[in-house]
């Protein structure tokens, strides 16, 4: 067999060829109605309800650093980035279980103060952390969470079922975490440098961080959007399709095209974008259209609906509609504030494995 790298087919061709080998197993399962493909997988546990559950890993120096990360930041960040899959399913999270390898070197106390974090966001969102696992690790903090929550079939949402015409709505505003970690990086090159170079470092070297302190929090503690389910519930709205936006709109809205069978095209003016996220790019001279489009963990939701329902988003302050739903050979378009056509699909999101 010829040797093929990891990195060769990326992130999402290694899940396409790992869910072909675990298909056979779906059939020992009949009240699974969805698996592998979507932010969460689908299981019916009474006639009425639906019970969907996710899972998600953190890795030292892959998804975040001690050296800019606090532990109950961090905490509650493994919390929330969970919660944002269940809310994509347009459900509402009941109660998760934890699993850490920890190098021997951690103290009692960074454990602790983990789980402050963790515990904190758990009561903020309204579920139990009822388990888990704990292991030693040779390469540094792994935190692994599992996660469940329950829905209806009325209400139950997919990234599958967007269709010509819907329109894209997404809540928030997007770029603040990236625009948090290209400040976070710039400040931890300098004290490296400076160490690197043996010249004394001290806080008076560093920017004041204060200024980007919003941007800093949308990397760092990241909010899921349980209230916007809520609101959808009480609006008697059901998204077409949906999901979360931890890779980018430039990853995530074609996911979504690809399960719904279809194209998108949206508009660079009407994107949402974070105001200091703005002010950063600038300071930084790079393009903050990018960042909202490309950079990934700002996990709000992206989700499609009829046109007829307009009118009842609009109204909320956190919706956005910034564009349609195509048919699929129309591909998946933003159109420049110039009125120029860009591919999406030449604007890479976040994925762990591509060169």
């Amino acid at each position: 067999m010829p040797y093929k790298a990891i990195s060769d087919i990326g992130e999402f061709g290694l899940i396409d060829r790992l869910s072909k080998l675990v298909e056979p197993t779906l059939a020992e399962a009949p009240s699974l109605l969805k698996g592998i493909g979507d932010d969460c997988a689908v299981y019916r546990i009474s006639e009425h309800t639906l019970q969907v559950a996710t899972t998600d890993l953190l890795a030292e120096q892959v998804h975040f650093d001690l050296l800019t990360t606090p532990l109950r930041h961090l905490g509650s960040k493994c919390i929330s980035v969970n919660v944002s899959d269940i809310c994509a399913m347009n459900a509402l999270p009941s109660f998760a279980l934890i699993s850490l390898a920890v190098p021997p070197s951690f103290s009692v106390a960074m454990i602790e103060e983990l789980y402050r974090g963790m515990s904190h966001a758990a009561s903020e969102y309204g579920l139990a952390i009822a388990g888990g696992d704990t292991s030693s690790s040779r390469s540094g903090l792994v935190i692994t969470v599992s996660m469940t929550g329950e829905t209806t079939d009325e209400c139950i949402t997919m990234r599958k079922g967007a269709k010509p015409g819907d329109l894209i709505c997404v809540t928030g505003t997007l770029g603040g975490a990236a625009a948090g970690l290209k400040v976070l990086m710039r400040e931890k090159n300098i004290m490296l440098d400076h160490l690197a170079n043996n010249e004394p470092y001290s806080k008076s070297l560093m920017a004041d961080l204060q200024e980007y302190s919003i941007a800093i929090q949308h990397q760092l503690l990241p909010a899921a959007r349980p209230d916007i389910v809520r609101f959808l519930h009480a609006s008697a709205i059901t998204p077409t399709a949906m999901i979360d936006l931890s890779d980018g709109i430039s990853s995530d809205l074609r996911h979504l095209c690809i399960s719904s069978d279809t194209g998108a095209v949206i508009f660079e003016n009407k994107i949402p974008v974070n105001p200091q996220a703005r002010e950063i790019a600038d300071e930084l001279q790079e393009d903050v259209i990018t960042w909202s489009l490309a950079g990934g963990e700002d996990y709000e939701l992206l989700f499609t609906l009829p046109k007829e329902q307009r009118e009842t988003v609009e109204r909320h302050k956190d919706i956005s509609i910034i564009g349609e739903i195509t048919d699929k050979k129309s591909g998946i378009l933003l159109t420049d504030i110039y009125g120029m056509t860009i591919n999406l699909g030449d604007l890479a999101g976040f994925d762990h494995f591509r060169k």
